[in-house]
């Protein structure tokens, strides 16, 4: 692509892919300016759709303006782009989470060679912390780890660019079909990729999850405030157009024996007609984890967030997510594993066979993008 082709839609198209991730109750906190003369995007938090509740630290609003960026940084490789990702650029200004210059991609430039990395320019810092890790950066590749050259980084974020319209959090039953190995050595190496660990639970650590899961459900119930916050984010389509937010039909089922990870949007709403069905007797979880626990950090998780779930997407596996005991400090580091646990759990992320869930709606972009001269 000429650096001529690069007009106000296939900027468009770029953060109309961005704003497919998944966030917060689905608040959709971020907002995208683009300069032509620069080519860059800058990806700014809007504060103003932080949960101060669940949320005070805005770590889980990082979270989803990560998860973004990475859809930016796949929808860009799929439209032959570098994309040369700065995290946090300017540290006098927080609410820039992010910029990412748009160069030609190698197509476009031969006398780059083939691996020519698509961000590793002078000005690209993709880890700016003083615990950066050097196989975390955003060209990291799923299945080569640090050492891929950007070629074939680009190469394997383009794959990953279909998932992007397909991947839909689904809060419905799951079979009891097992994840097969090498299905989930390829969700820990996309994890891995982008400077996080995943770790799938079993045994005792995951009926602590679990029960981890079920107290942070009763605590939330139990604080009014929360519950309002909660409430404030769901959508009734009878009397609602939502763009954000979660609307009723993907609330999903209620589980008949009380059981299930998700979170119940519902609250102490009756839905009329909705169903009560049995979940899956045994959740598969897995643990999304960073070194570090700064901003940076949150972005780089929802960075691997997304890049696991577009990589199960890929595979036919349906997610959801269980973020209650990750919103109450005092349940959050339990989380660990007690012998082998380190890192800063970011993401429970349920996993299985089954409903991939419904579209759920999505700002108008006029309202996130803005295109300067």
């Amino acid at each position: 692509m000429s650096a001529q082709a690069l007009t106000d839609a296939v900027v468009t198209e770029l953060v109309a892919d961005a704003t497919a991730a998944p966030s917060m109750h689905n608040a959709q906190p971020w907002l995208f300016r683009y300069g032509h003369r620069s080519r860059t995007l800058a990806l700014r938090a809007d504060f103003e759709r932080r949960m101060p509740e669940a949320d005070p630290t805005g770590r889980a609003l990082h979270v989803g303006c990560g998860a973004a960026l990475l859809n930016l940084r796949v929808s860009a490789a799929h439209h032959g782009l570098e994309a040369a990702t700065t995290l946090l650029p300017d540290p006098s200004d927080p609410v820039l989470l992010a910029s990412v210059r748009l160069d030609d991609g190698p197509d476009a430039r031969p006398d780059n060679g083939p691996d020519a990395r698509p961000d590793n320019g002078p000005d690209a810092r993709p880890d700016n912390g003083p615990d950066a890790r050097p196989d975390n950066g955003p060209d990291a590749r799923p299945d080569d780890g640090p050492g891929a050259s950007g070629g074939r980084a680009e190469e394997a974020l383009r794959a990953l660019h279909p998932a992007i319209a397909n991947r839909h959090t689904s809060r419905y039953p799951f079979d009891e079909q097992a994840i097969p190995d090498d299905v989930r050595a390829r969700l820990v190496r996309a994890a891995r990729a982008e400077g996080a660990d995943l770790v799938f639970l079993a045994g005792p650590h995951l009926e602590t999850v679990l029960g981890l899961i079920r107290d942070a459900e009763g605590y939330d119930r139990g604080d009014p405030a929360r519950e309002a916050e909660q409430e404030h984010w769901a959508r009734y389509t009878k009397t609602d157009a939502p763009v954000d937010g979660i609307p009723d039909y993907a609330f999903g089922p209620r589980d008949a024996a009380e059981r299930a990870t998700n979170r119940d949007f519902a609250g102490s709403v009756p839905v009329p007609g909705r169903a009560h069905v049995p979940f899956e007797h045994q959740p598969q979880l897995a643990l999304l984890s960073t070194g570090g626990d700064r901003p940076a950090d949150w972005l780089r998780a929802g960075q691997a967030l997304e890049r696991v779930l577009l990589t199960a997407t890929l595979d036919a596996v349906s997610t959801s997510f269980a973020t209650q005991p990750l919103e109450w400090p005092d349940l959050r580091w339990v989380l660990r594993d007690p012998v082998h646990g380190t890192g800063h759990p970011q993401m429970i992320i349920r996993l299985g066979y089954g409903p991939t869930g419904p579209r759920t709606p999505r700002r108008p972009l006029d309202r996130v993008l803005t295109i300067e001269p």
